[in-house]
């Protein structure tokens, strides 16, 4: 039997899709994976689904995240956080406790950080002692948060940063039958940026997150390629949001975000169904 695994991307607020996705499968009890694997939104939607919490993810990113302690413009304009990765999660646990028995004693659960010391990705296992730091450093988006978490002896950011989407690093760990939960549509491909010299200036005290940062639209190229062209040995289920997908990185508008939610939740019964999609080889 192949081993399975379950990959979802972040991408903020665009979380929102994912977050509908994983409520589909907890509506129909639906989890075959060995381990799943989650980036900065998507390893706070995997707490939801894992401990079995349907509309935690949903609740989180509503409610909160939409709130002014999260998100705050001018705040960052005199020197803060524009957003409060600790506050959040501290909140989000606080609001809706999950059953740490469920999320961390059943099935691994990986998440991925951007290592500030070297600016490769480092994928962990999510403990109950070490979640709260490991779900800030999977999240601290860079620029936007101004702490570095630090934790088992390294200092993180965002794992976006490095790899958003760790379907090599799924496969490279035996898994053969990858569903992927996506935040953009199927159409979409990251450009690099236009400006390598700001980036450079932005991060020249950690040149190795400026070179990832220079390198991450074609890293993430990458495993949009891998997904399309996968192994002749595995099988990759894509679930991505519909074209008309209209959440952004930070798009506040609730009524934006219960849209996207809904097309996950869609999604997510689509793929139950077995009208996914997966590429071919």
């Amino acid at each position: 039997m192949m081993k399975k695994a379950l990959v979802v991307e972040g991408g903020a607020m665009r979380g929102i899709f994912a977050s509908g996705v994983l409520d589909s499968f907890l509506q129909h009890e639906y989890n075959p994976f060995d381990f799943v694997m989650g980036v900065s939104a998507g390893a706070s939607n995997l707490v939801g689904y894992l401990a079995n919490q349907p509309e935690r993810s949903f609740n989180v990113i509503t409610e909160l995240a939409t709130s002014r302690q999260f998100f705050n413009p001018l705040r960052f304009m005199k020197g803060g956080d524009l957003v409060d990765v600790k506050w959040l999660i501290e909140e989000s646990n606080r609001q809706y406790p999950i059953d740490e028995d469920k999320v961390f004693n059943h099935i691994p659960f990986f998440a991925v950080a951007t290592n500030v010391g070297t600016g490769r990705a480092d994928y962990y296992r999510i403990t109950a002692e070490n979640y709260t730091k490991a779900l800030e450093a999977t999240s601290a988006l860079p620029i936007a948060y101004k702490h570095t978490p630090c934790f088992s002896g390294e200092c993180y950011t965002d794992g976006g940063v490095a790899d958003s989407i760790p379907v090599i690093e799924a496969y490279r760990r035996g898994a053969r039958d990858i569903t992927v939960i996506l935040s953009h549509p199927l159409s979409y491909v990251m450009l690099p940026p236009k400006t390598t010299w700001l980036t450079r200036k932005l991060f020249a005290r950690h040149p190795h997150i400026a070179r990832s940062m220079l390198l991450r639209a074609r890293n993430y190229n990458k495993s949009l390629d891998f997904i399309r062209h996968f192994p002749e040995d595995a099988v990759i289920r894509v679930i991505a949001p519909p074209e008309n997908f209209a959440v952004k990185r930070l798009t506040m508008k609730k009524n934006m975000l219960v849209e996207g939610y809904e097309m996950g939740l869609n999604s997510g019964e689509r793929h139950l169904s077995h009208r996914f999609i997966t590429f071919k080889n």
